[in-house]
Parts: C-alpha cells; structure tokens; sequence
C-alpha cells in the first residue's frame, strides 16, 4: 500500500518537488545519491540521501494545516537518526540556489571537530 502511494506521489510531484528533483538525481548535487518518495514506514518522505541520513521535505500551503502531524513525523525521522530540512513550494521556486547551499551545508562534513564526549 505505501509502495503505491509512493508511486502515486511520484507521477503527482507538485512543480516545486519536479524542479528540486532536477537538481538531485543522478548524483547532480555534489555527486551525493537522492531518492524521491522514499519509505520509512509508516510515512513517505519527499527525498532522502541516505548515505547522509539527510531528509528533504517540501511543503504547500496545506502543511499550515498540519503543523501537529508535521512535528510528529519529523520527531519520528530525527528519532530514527535522519536529519529533517523543510522548505515551503514558493522558497524552492524563488530562492532555489539558497535552498541548496542550505542543504549541501547539513551533507558536507563540518570544518569544526565535535565537542567530546562526557
């Protein structure tokens, strides 16, 4: 069922998903691997770079609607380990090249070694 749905979604992407997808596949961000529409049950995912534990979501004026369930699902995904980028339809349209120094900032490597542990 959610094999299906992902399939649906998939032949739906709204123009914002179409034209962030352009920018992902075929390892054209940087040589890192995305996919669309990913599963990680019980929710499907807009992309993922797994290798990166990296999701991207892209949101229409529906999510206002959603906040609640939004928060949930991103609590799930950050639980399971993946970090979560959100990005409204009108941010990917209009600002395209800042959404993606924003994202190809959560994929690469920090400059600054991490804290140590206690």
């Amino acid at each position: 069922m959610l094999n299906d749905r992902a399939r649906t979604l998939r032949k739906k992407s709204t123009e914002a998903e179409k034209y962030m997808w352009n920018s992902l596949r075929d390892r054209r961000l940087e040589n890192f691997k995305f996919n669309r529409q990913f599963i990680i049950a019980p929710y499907i995912v807009d992309f993922i770079c797994r290798e990166k534990m990296l999701i991207i979501e892209i949101d229409g004026g529906h999510h206002n609607e959603q906040i609640e369930y939004d928060k949930e699902r991103t609590y799930f995904l950050e639980a399971m380990g993946y970090q979560v980028l959100r990005f409204w339809n009108n941010e990917v349209i209009t600002n395209h090249e800042n959404v993606l120094e924003a994202i190809l900032e959560a994929l690469r490597p920090s400059p600054y070694p991490s804290p140590a542990k206690r």
